[in-house]
């Protein structure tokens, strides 16, 4: 899932160097800041630093 995910932040990458006109441009970038986000707690999660369910 890490690698796809991966990937797909690459791509929004690119397509954030080409974006043209300021709507696309934000909103790359917000598909950009979620798909970071994931990525984030998936290698937290991995990590052990963050707990994928919660307590009950």
């Amino acid at each position: 899932m890490t690698y796809e995910l991966e990937i797909q932040i690459e791509e929004l990458r690119a397509e954030l160097r080409n974006a043209v006109g300021g709507t696309e441009r934000r909103e790359i970038e917000a598909e950009l800041e979620c798909a970071l986000a994931e990525l984030a707690v998936i290698v937290a999660e991995q990590d052990g630093r963050l707990e994928a369910e919660p307590p009950f």
